[in-house]
Formats: structure tokens, sequence, C-alpha cells
């Protein structure tokens, strides 16, 4: 019994030796479970510093070689590598520059610029601005400035910090201290002191560059400078400082030579035109003297006009051939006029020597050129002059070309009574013959009816009675406009417009035309409008006349001021309906 037994344990002992290893290889856990996701509600305990090293040593062991390859940057990448400090490099600037504005900001001001600039600014030392701007004056920094320090038609000089940049336009920048930025001189001088340190560039654009040895520039120089005789631009400044901001073309000074140099060139011009068109001179001259209303209408026409021309053959497309030449002659003609108005200044003057030498026309341009010149010198008039003698003498030359181009109405003579039968006169004639030429037969005088009515007087006769002048005119329209806007309810009308008001005057006045020759205005007044051919007035010409008063009125009023300058009393919409206005003797019944 027992001898079959142990066999048996024998045998079991050995299988169970044998499955034990394959049971525990199966029960055990693999070596990289994967970690299961948890919600983000649930904490995970903080792990040991001993597992954690255990952990890392365990990444490091079990990372294959080709990782390793992997990570490693090839000589392809090489660039990549090269590019990496320069990033690193430009990003610690950016947190030095934030970390900079962010100080800056936290600064307190002392005191800044606020409002208009004008005149002169200091920063004394010890205080922080944070800009100093200075237009028609000077800047200078003797503490700091937070941004620039710019000065316009003035100096600016740094003796302390400026953190921006330090500007001056026709002006001179003088430099002493530190400036961060740029230091600029714009049509003026730059100077680098022996303690200037200018963190970035030097500029100086059509100056001088003006550095000492112990200056310190981190930037470049550039120098942007001009040509021959205007290398240096002082000139320049002066002029714009004493005469462009005083309003006048000339002044007395320091640097001003070359103004009245440049005004002596003109005048010997203009004295050469005198001398080449003496004749021509004078006849502006004497338009003006004798026709001062219509030279000075023909100046205003002109002036308004010509854009108006130049843009209508602009648009035309063809005439845009002729701009070219219009825009030269209005240019000589504007010279050539101011000689004219030189001359009439100068006659003044000519006139007191008598009929001698100095009458001619080329010392009367010398003589109101120098008294124009010293018009000029008067501040905030001598460039207002300058423009008024331009349009003047444009003037001039339009009206006496105008009037030089006016054909003489031929004379019309007189016609010749026949000569009475049986005298020597009538004897002498050839047979057939009549004082009025030969071959006309004679006429015979028919008698008077005897009893015919005598003819009523024509009171419209434009050739008998005297025609009215501007004033009595601008009266008798402004009664007849306060008559309608009264009847209109000028307050309601104005509610809508002045276009209602103008078309019932419009109409009122044509009505009174048409059927009375004149308006309640003109009743007050005593005028009538009549026809050139005393003719009546009819309804074609009152509208007619009605309609180009609005021409006369849109043109800024030109013509209605032109009867004040017309020989024939005439506005505008008279010459265009052929009317014109006259004053009827006291008494006349006008209704």
């Amino acid at each position: 019994m027992n001898q079959n037994r142990s066999p048996l344990l024998s045998l079991w002992l050995a299988l169970a030796l044998a499955i034990l290893p394959a049971l525990r290889a199966q029960e055990a856990p693999p070596a990289t479970p994967a970690a299961p996701e948890k919600p983000a509600t649930e904490q995970v305990p903080p792990a040991a510093p001993e597992e954690k090293m255990a952990a890392q040593d365990a990444d490091k062991a079990a990372a294959p070689a080709t990782d390793a390859a992997a990570v490693e940057p090839s000589e392809a990448d090489a660039p990549m590598r090269d590019l990496a400090p320069a990033a690193d490099a430009d990003a610690k600037p950016k947190a030095k520059s934030s970390k900079r504005t962010r100080r800056e900001r936290s600064l307190t001001y002392d005191k800044s610029v606020d409002g208009p600039p004008f005149g002169s600014h200091q920063v004394p030392a010890g205080q922080t601005w944070r800009e100093a701007v200075s237009v028609f004056g000077d800047t200078q920094v003797d503490g700091t400035v937070a941004d620039a320090a710019v000065s316009v038609f003035g100096n600016t000089t740094v003796n302390g910090t400026v953190r921006g940049e330090a500007v001056s336009v026709l002006g001179t920048t003088t430099i002493n201290g530190k400036v961060d930025g740029v230091a600029v001189a714009v049509l003026g001088d730059l100077v680098l002191g022996p303690n200037a340190e200018v963190g970035d560039q030097v500029v100086v654009v059509l100056g001088k560059l003006t550095r000492s040895p112990g200056a310190i520039t981190h930037g470049g120089v550039q120098e942007i400078g001009g040509f021959g005789p205007f290398q240096e631009f002082e000139w320049l400044r002066v002029w714009i400082v004493k005469c462009v901001l005083w309003g006048r073309p000339l002044a007395f000074g320091e640097n001003l030579g070359w103004a009245w140099g440049v005004a002596g060139i003109f005048l010997v011009f203009y004295m050469l035109l005198a001398l080449l068109f003496p004749r021509g001179i004078e006849r502006c001259a004497e338009a003006l003297e004798q026709k001062p209303g219509n030279t000075i209408l023909a100046a205003l026409l002109a002036t308004l006009l010509t854009p108006i021309l130049i843009v209508l053959l602009a648009i035309t497309g063809i005439g845009i051939i002729l701009i070219p030449f219009i825009v030269a002659g209005i240019f000589f003609g504007t010279l050539f006029g101011k000689a004219a108005v030189f001359a009439w200044f100068g006659r003044r003057v000519t006139h007191l020597f008598g009929d001698g030498a100095l009458k001619h026309a080329v010392f009367a341009v010398m003589f109101g050129g120098i008294m124009v010149s010293l018009l000029y010198v008067i501040p905030f008039l001598g460039f207002l002059l300058w423009k008024l003698f331009g349009i003047l003498g444009l003037g001039m030359v339009v009206y006496v070309l105008i009037s030089s181009m006016k054909r003489e109405k031929p004379a019309v003579p007189a016609p010749v009574a026949p000569a009475p039968p049986g005298t020597a006169a009538a004897a002498a004639m050839p047979l057939g013959a009549t004082s009025a030429g030969f071959g006309a037969a004679t006429p015979v005088a028919e008698p008077p009816p005897a009893f015919s009515a005598a003819p009523a007087p024509i009171i419209s006769a434009a050739t008998t009675l005297p025609r009215a002048g501007f004033w009595i005119r601008f009266a008798a329209a402004f009664l007849d406009f306060i008559m309608i806007a009264i009847a209109l309810a000028i307050i309601d009308a104005m509610d809508r417009g002045p276009g209602p008001l103008f078309l019932v005057l419009a109409a009122y006045s044509a009505a009174m035309w048409k059927f009375k020759g004149t308006t309640i205005g003109g009743v007050v007044c005593g005028l009538r409008v009549v026809r050139l051919d005393d003719r009546p007035i009819d309804w074609g010409v009152a509208i007619v006349r009605a309609l180009s008063a609005f021409l006369s009125f849109f043109m800024l009023g030109l013509g209605f001021i032109w009867v004040a300058f017309d020989n024939e009393r005439q506005s505008w919409h008279d010459k265009i309906a052929g009317t014109t206005i006259v004053k009827v003797p006291k008494g006349t019944p006008l209704i």
C-alpha cells in the first residue's frame, strides 16, 4: 500500500513543480501597462521622489538607440542651429524694451507742452518732460525729455538727456548732451559738442555739420548738402522768419540782401519792357487813370474767368493744346501789367519835372518800382499788395487789348438838303442830279396835313433821357425786393429756401415791365425800362430781361456792378435784352 502511494506522490510533485512557473507567468502584470484615463475631478496623489527617479531611469533605459539618433540634429539642420542664438538674442532686447516701456510709463513728468506749441520752451535741469516742441521758437533741454525735442523755425539745444529724437527745421541743432535717438537738422546746421553722445544716426539736410573731437555717435552720419551758393540755407530761414511770417516779400535786415537783389532784377526787367514798348506801358497807365472802374472790372473778370476757361478747354479735349499758350499769355501779361502799375505810380513823380527826358516811361517805371518796393515792406500788407498789383496789371492789359480791338463806328454823313430851284446852286447841278448824288431823284417835301394831332412825346427814348446810374437802380431794386418779401411772408418763404422768393420777384418784374415799363421801386425813384430801339416792351423782352438777371446775379453780382463802369449804363441783362433804364422828368406819370 505504501509502496503504491510513493510513486504516485512523486509523479504529482513533479507535475506541480513543472506547472507552477507557467501559472506564475500568467498571473504577473505586463512590463509597461497603459495608465487609465482619469476624470478631471480625480486627484492624483504626488509620487515619491524615489519613485520619480526610478521612473526616469526606467525611461532612459527603455529608450532605443534610434530615438537618440533621431533627436540629434543633422548637418542639414545646421542653419536652424545658427538661427537659434539670434532668435534668443532678439527675444532678450524685446523683454528689455518692454521693461523700459513700463518703467517710462511709471515716470511722473514734471511738465509737458499742452496746446499749440508756439514760442520757445526750456526744460530746466532736474525736471523730466514728456516732450518739448516749439514752433516759431527755440527748444532747450537742460533736464530730461522722455520723447522728442523738436523746434520748427527755431534752434534745438540739448545739454541734458533726450530719450527720443532731437530735430530742428530751419534752425540749428546743437547737441552737448545725450540723445538716444536720431539727431536731425533740416535746412540748418548741426553742431556736436565735446560732451555729445548720439545713440542713432546724425542727419543733416541742406546744412553743415560741425563735430567736436570728443563727440560720440553710435550710428552713421548722413549729410545731404546743396550745391554752389546753396550750400547753406540760413538766408532762406531768415527770409521765412522775417518776411513770410510777417506777410511781406521784403524786409530790412541781415541775410536779406538777396531778396532785394531779386527785386532789383525784376525792376530792371520792367524797365527794359518800358524801353522796348513805351507806348504800350503808357496806354495801360492812362487806362487806369482815365477808366479806373473799367480797368478794375476787367481785372476781376480776367481773374475769375481764366480758371473757368482753362477747365472748359480741358473738358473739350482738343482745347488742351491751347492751355499752355493761355497760361503763358497770362504770365507775360501779368509781368507787362506789373510794369504798367509801376509806371502809374511813377507818373505821380515824373509829371513834376515837366516834359523833359524824365517823362519817358522808363523813368516812370523806375520811380514807381522804388515806391512799390517800399510798400512791400509793410507787415501783413506786402504780399497782399504784391498780389493785387499783379491782378490789376493783368486787368490793365486786358482792357487795353479789348479797347484796341473795338472798331470805330463809321460816321454817318449828314444828309444834304436839296438846293432850292432857281438858285445858282441848282443851276450848277447837272441835269438829273441832286445834292444827294448823280442819278437820284429830287425828293419832294410833302406838306404836313392841315389837321394832324401833335405826336405825344416819347418818354422812353433812350437817346434823349439821361441814363440811370448804379445806386439809384440799386435803390429801386431793393424796394421791389422788400415789397415782394413782405408780400410772401419772407419767414415762411425762407423756410422753404430763397428759390420761391426770386422766382416771384422775376415774374413780378417781367409783368410790370410789360404793362407799365417800370416797377413800384422804379416809380418811387423815377426810373423806366426802355428799349434801345424806342419800341414798347413786349413779353419776349420782359421775360428775357428777367431771366438774364439771374446770370448777372450768380456771377457774383458782376452783371449788376457792370452798370457803374459801362459807358451806356447797361447791366449784363440790359445788354442781352437790348434795354436800359432812364430817369424820367419829375411830374411825368409812370402808372
